[in-house]
């Protein structure tokens, strides 16, 4: 997308705002600046998952739980239940804690160790079209856990 931006010295310049880039997935204020450009706050919103407030702020708690889910979750027609049940699972206090537990409990020679730092290792969900509709809260617990996503994200 393209656009006019004013200089300090009152000429204009042409500025170009490009895609997202793949690597830098939780770039949020790239993330920020793109949405706001591309996702028409105040009309319908077509980035689900980002809640804006009045004066068009975006919250970051949403935010990283959108770049969150861009990052666990293929293209394909099965992502919006994917990214729904995700969401679902990320709203409810407590619930991946509680699963947390009951892996470390099962599983005492091998813990949850949470991943932190840089550089991440995510593998991404692939759920055939059909059984998109199968896709449940557990399914969304089980890639967040096999993922080690941090207890405090």
């Amino acid at each position: 997308m393209r656009f006019m931006r004013v200089k300090e010295d009152g000429t204009t310049a042409l500025h170009v705002m490009h895609a997202l880039d793949p690597s830098q997935l939780f770039n949020l204020k790239q993330i920020v600046q793109y949405a706001l450009i591309f996702g028409r706050p105040g009309l319908e919103n077509t980035w689900q998952g980002i809640a804006f407030d009045f004066a068009y702020r975006m919250h970051w708690q949403t935010l990283f739980g959108f770049a969150l889910c861009q990052a666990l979750c293929t293209t394909s027609t099965a992502k919006p239940a994917v990214v729904r049940w995700l969401a679902l699972v990320m709203a409810r206090p407590g619930m991946y804690w509680e699963v947390v537990a009951s892996y470390n409990a099962a599983f005492l020679d091998q813990l949850m160790v949470a991943q932190y730092g840089s550089h991440l290792n995510l593998m991404q969900v692939h759920v055939p079209d059909e059984m998109a509709q199968n896709f449940s809260d557990d399914d969304a617990l089980h890639v967040l856990l096999h993922n080690w996503i941090p207890l405090d994200w």
